[in-house]
Order: structure tokens, then C-alpha cells, then sequence
């Protein structure tokens, strides 16, 4: 008897164990959004170069405004950045994302109503790669939205990092 109770709280602890990791996998992974016909992802601008900029100078910054021009809400979610010397924020309004860069995988979603913008904050760290990451560089940043017609938008950055 006592042997069919250590089989049983063996098989009840493994089957908590396994929806406990199907709970925690299905909360981590990439946002799914649904399209709309009635948000517009509009961006002025979807590259920056800084030019040169120095190994030792400290972080390069830039900050990409998105606005919504449709009449229903747009949402933003999935960011990433192409190298792990980069990280990237949204700020909608009061509220702002946690910083996102190469092996995010986040359930961060980010609402702009109708008419308002939100700002893109991206980060370079010259420094990352040591004291010969230097020359050009080009990075990614990568943001889906709910835009049926933009729903995946690519910002482009580049620089020469100088020692």
C-alpha cells in the first residue's frame, strides 16, 4: 500500500509539473495580433545614421516617433533588436515599455488611441563588443503592430564606431 501512495504522489507531482510548464511557456512567447482595417502605423522616418561616433563615448541614442493617423487603436508589441548591443523602448504617453533588445520575448503590448503618437527610444552602446568593435555598424530594430497594411516595421540604424 504505501508503494501506491509514492506512485501516485509521483504522478500528481508530475502532472503539476507539466502544466505549471505550460501555463509559464504559454505567458512568454511572442505577442499574435490580430489585424485591424482601422489603425494606421505612420512613421516619419525609419533610419538614422549617427555618423562617427566613439568607442569610448558613451551610448548613441535615438528616439523614432509612431503615430496612429486611423480612427481605431493601434497596437505595438514584439519588439527586438538585431544585436545585443542595442536595446530598444516604447513611451505611450505616461507609460513606457521595459527595454527590449536581441533575446526579448515578451508579453508587452502598447496602445495608441486614435490620433496619438508613441515614441521608439533606442540605445547603442558603442562599447559592447570590446576595444576592437570598431567600424561601420548597422542595427535593426523590429516592431509588429495591429496595421493590416504595416504590420511589421524595420527601423534602420548605422554609425562608424572610431576608437
Amino acid at each position: 500500500m504505501s508503494n501506491n501512495k509514492v506512485i501516485i504522489a509521483s504522478i500528481i507531482a508530475t502532472l503539476i509539473i507539466i502544466v505549471g510548464g505550460v501555463f509559464f511557456v504559454s505567458k512568454s512567447g511572442p505577442q499574435v495580433l490580430t489585424t485591424s482595417m482601422t489603425a494606421k502605423a505612420v512613421m516619419a522616418e525609419t533610419s538614422h545614421d549617427w555618423g562617427d561616433i566613439s568607442l569610448t563615448g558613451g551610448n548613441a541614442t535615438k528616439t523614432f516617433l509612431i503615430e496612429n493617423k486611423g480612427s481605431g487603436t493601434l497596437t505595438l508589441a514584439n519588439l527586438v533588436t538585431s544585436c545585443m548591443c542595442t536595446n530598444a523602448k516604447v513611451v505611450i504617453g505616461d507609460d513606457q515599455s521595459p527595454f527590449f533588445g536581441m533575446h526579448s520575448n515578451s508579453s508587452w503590448q502598447g496602445l495608441v488611441p486614435a490620433g496619438e503618437s508613441a515614441q521608439i527610444l533606442v540605445e547603442f552602446d558603442p562599447a559592447f563588443h570590446g576595444p576592437n568593435g570598431f567600424g561601420p555598424i548597422t542595427r535593426q530594430v523590429i516592431l509588429e503592430t495591429n496595421d493590416q497594411s504595416n504590420p511589421k516595421i524595420t527601423l534602420n540604424l548605422t554609425a562608424n564606431v572610431t576608437k
